[in-house]
């Protein structure tokens, strides 16, 4: 009873409240597709101590990062965060503090929200920034709506070069919210034109940078044609740390940046809580979505700290918000504000051009290697080879040798055969040369 606290005559009750006649109805907005047509293949209920060893058995067929070369990228990236990081994020006022709604008692919270926006807004080259959002993909989704709420337009142009599972989640809200998210083929090649697939009814173009598949573009054509068809530019960045070596999209012509926040200050997690970054231009700030924390003054002339522009509608109508994010990811923005600033500008741009020579140096490891081609001609940590054959296997080849070399696209992309011998493969800080060296022999030997 301490995990399962419903009867069925608490379940029938709480139904029959509802108006609705089963559980099952409850989900009727969830496609039919999606639905499992039997139980989850998990043991049945058992004790506690019986949990705890079921979900150790579970937990040891992983390897987890940190125990082997680690070559895995794809939107989430294994750097090195300082342990001052996790030891401040956990003093008590941090860790337990939620929404500031009450200025008065949350000055510490708003002060630290306020630096963040700060420091985003310095790595996109962009005027404002927000509070955060739940991570990166999410935020793609709120750009895109965002465009269309400020172009009054409902369509949507996404690149092929974007994350898949960032084109996956704008479509789903494309179905749902009634817009079209038009999608670019699988970009490989970095030669995608975009610009010729503007037309007036395109709210927004979505691109990456770096691309999905590792390639570095210079957006700022493709930011002129957006803006000649009234059109706005949305650039993703699923590497935070490239922005210390990159230029900031707001210096190519963008109109709203967002990207995952991951790399600085959080670990990979397992894949989650993340923090999504949003940013945008000034004349677009009433349109922006989540909230926002601005500096004021007290009665007595001190500096201090408000959310501002900020609508009841946020958080109570909520169908005439803006958005219906109204909260943030608070403390993986505080990690990240309290990693940035413990790099500085000086150290966030050392550790982009460490990550860069390492993947330069995993480049040259891995095309050394017979029947293996690195594919890109311009990358920032992470870029794409092709195999001689199906990647996968590869993969899992190469994890019975203790080594985790990368992901084949075939797993986001898995209804293109002609993906299928593609390997995305990245390279940061933590990589050292005896990893690349060992990558490369087993790669050699799989092969």
């Amino acid at each position: 009873m301490r995990y399962l606290p419903l009867t069925d005559a608490d379940r029938r009750a709480m139904l029959s409240t509802i108006g609705v006649a089963s559980i099952d109805a409850l989900f009727a907005d969830v496609p039919k597709a999606a639905w499992l047509d039997r139980p989850v293949d998990l043991p049945p209920h058992q004790g506690e101590l019986e949990v705890e060893r079921t979900l150790g058995r579970m937990a040891a067929k992983n390897l987890p990062a940190g125990s082997a070369p680690f070559f895995i990228g794809a939107g989430a990236y294994r750097h090195h965060v300082p342990a001052a990081v996790d030891h401040l994020i956990q003093r008590g006022e941090f860790l337990t503090s939620y929404t500031p709604y009450q200025p008065e008692i949350a000055q510490g919270t708003l002060q630290y929200l306020f630096e963040f926006q700060t420091q985003v807004a310095l790595l996109t080259g962009m005027d404002v920034a927000n509070a955060s959002m739940y991570d990166g993909s999410t935020a793609c989704t709120e750009a895109v709506l965002m465009a269309n709420r400020v172009t009054q337009r409902s369509r949507a142009l996404l690149s092929g070069g974007l994350h898949p599972h960032y084109r996956d989640i704008v479509a789903t809200h494309a179905r749902l919210a009634g817009f079209t998210a038009d999608m670019a083929p699988p970009d490989v090649a970095g030669d995608e034109d975009l610009s010729a697939l503007i037309d007036e009814r395109t709210s927004c173009v979505v691109v990456q940078n770096p691309g999905f598949f590792g390639r570095l573009c210079d957006l700022r054509a493709l930011a002129e044609a957006a803006h000649k068809k009234g059109a706005l530019l949305v650039v993703a960045v699923t590497e935070a740390v490239s922005l210390g070596a990159v230029q900031p999209p707001g210096a190519m012509g963008a109109d709203i940046v967002v990207a995952e926040g991951q790399s600085i200050g959080n670990a990979l997690n397992f894949g989650g809580p993340y923090v999504g970054l949003f940013a945008t231009r000034d004349r677009f700030v009433r349109q922006m979505p989540g909230r926002l924390v601005g500096e004021t003054v007290d009665v007595d002339g001190k500096r201090g700290w408000v959310l501002t522009l900020s609508t009841r509608e946020q958080h109570i109508r909520r169908e005439k918000a803006t958005s219906n994010i109204c909260t943030n990811a608070g403390l993986c923005a505080l990690a990240f504000t309290i990693h940035l600033s413990l790099l500085g500008e000086d150290g966030l741009r050392r550790l982009a051009r460490l990550n860069h020579a390492r993947a330069v140096e995993l480049a040259d490891a891995l095309a050394a290697v017979p029947g293996v081609t690195v594919l890109n001609d311009s990358f920032f940590n992470e870029f794409t080879v092709r195999l001689p054959v199906p990647a996968a296997p590869v993969v899992e080849a190469l994890a019975a040798r203790f080594i985790l070399g990368g992901v084949p696209v075939s797993r986001l992309y898995p209804d293109a055969p002609t993906l299928a011998d593609l390997l995305l493969v990245a390279a940061t800080e933590t990589t050292t040369t005896e990893d690349i060296d060992r990558f490369a022999r087993a790669l050699r030997e799989v092969l």
